[in-house]
């Protein structure tokens, strides 16, 4: 047995890449390490513990409970306080901003994946040809999957401070915007790439008894790639909810801006409580969406 298992060893496949690849890692994380941009020595100083052991101890416990301990009924109202005067109503445009978002992200994206699939963006779609594709074709599908790209490639937080520019601040549509045209490039990629995938022969029937591009789009592509597009969609909405917390530091009235400027004011404990109200968001969030993926894979 021993000897059959170091057998099975030797002939394992061997990859080159990967053995390079963790090589090139390891040696950059010495390197980190090692070359004095990171001070680990700097990290847990006297000073940095003290900071550390007063946080926990004072500036983290809610207000009215350093002075007397802890009691439940001043500790509740505080935090109703908190959530009543802005906590609540933060959350809710957090909530809007990211369903908003990602609803105008999906309609974008089922516009750009069939212009970027091989199999739809080109003279005779859905049918096997070889060779003779037209030009004007092969660059729509460049120029869309290119865009998709610059627009997936800039982070929603550069986006937003850009849409901000155009549109101005104090309102939710540079956050909207900024979450819908990163997260439609995404979800445009990966439904273009759903599409190329999908079984060939229902969509070929359909084109060969004269169905048009759009027909077929409509009638076949639609049903048949509806089911794992949604679980892109509803994976993206988790992000979309994380993402509109942190896009509030930008002066949109979100989670993120009562955080930053609970922050600003050293309202210490107030920052944690609308941060656990923000976490408690995504949690929601992600269970919706695992409970809709977990739906849709189990076809029920």
């Amino acid at each position: 047995m021993t000897d059959r298992l170091q057998s099975l060893y030797r002939s394992r496949p061997r990859s080159r890449l990967v053995r390079g690849s963790v090589a090139v890692g390891g040696l950059f994380t010495v390197w980190v390490w090692t070359s004095g941009a990171v001070e680990v020595g700097d990290f847990m100083t006297g000073r940095r513990r003290e900071n550390l052991l007063r946080f926990v101890t004072e500036e983290s416990v809610p207000f009215p409970l350093r002075q007397e301990g802890f009691d439940l009924a001043r500790a509740w109202s505080w935090a109703r306080g908190v959530l009543w005067d802005h906590g609540l109503e933060a959350a809710g445009a957090t909530l809007a901003i990211a369903t908003l978002a990602i609803v105008l992200a999906g309609i974008l994206s089922w516009w750009l994946a069939p212009l970027a699939a091989a199999n739809v963006a080109t003279a005779r779609p859905f049918e096997l040809v070889v060779g003779g594709e037209r030009l004007v074709w092969r660059a729509l599908r460049v120029v869309v999957r290119a865009g998709m790209i610059v627009m997936r490639s800039i982070p929603e937080y550069v986006l937003a401070f850009l849409l901000l520019a155009v549109l101005g601040p104090n309102h939710a549509w540079p956050a909207v915007g900024a979450l819908a045209l990163h997260n439609g490039a995404i979800l445009g990629r990966l439904g273009a790439e759903t599409i190329e995938n999908l079984e060939p022969g229902p969509l070929r029937t359909l084109r060969g008894v004269g169905a048009s591009r759009r027909a077929v789009l409509a009638g076949g592509v639609f049903p048949l790639a509806l089911g794992n597009y949604l679980l892109y969609f509803f994976y993206r909405f988790e992000t979309c909810v994380r993402e509109a917390t942190v896009l509030g530091m930008l002066g949109v009235v979100s989670l993120g801006f009562y955080i930053q400027e609970a922050r600003a004011k050293l309202y210490y404990d107030e920052m944690l409580l609308l941060i656990g109200l923000g976490a408690l968001i995504v949690l929601a969030a992600d269970f919706l969406s695992s409970r809709a993926r977990r739906y849709l894979r189990s076809g029920v």
